[in-house]
């Protein structure tokens, strides 16, 4: 009884050890402009599709629809503005 218990622990232990090392980028490997959107799947879906009919096909006889994905709409709004480069501009004089 103490062994099972021990292996229960252990395995217990193993699962949480590795659910915490995964990060949010390879938890989801794809950001493709169309998501599958419904109750069980949460917000903003399983957006692994890049066309609308690829998006269809897949929620087809389930209880979801297809909607696009806010992470891509938006991304340009989300991504801090980088500074631009200053230019200096040189005029030639012709002798």
């Amino acid at each position: 009884m103490r062994t099972s218990r021990l292996a229960v622990l252990v395995l217990g232990t193993m699962t949480l050890a590795g659910a915490a090392s995964i990060d949010r980028a390879s938890a989801d490997p794809y950001d493709y402009p169309w998501c599958a959107q419904g109750p069980s799947l949460g917000y903003p879906g399983e957006c692994a599709y890049q066309t609308y009919d690829q998006c269809l096909a897949s929620v087809s006889g389930r209880f979801l629809a297809c909607g696009e994905n806010p992470r891509v709409l938006f991304r340009e709004q989300l991504e801090p503005e980088q500074p631009r480069p200053h230019r200096h501009r040189h005029r030639h004089h012709r002798q």
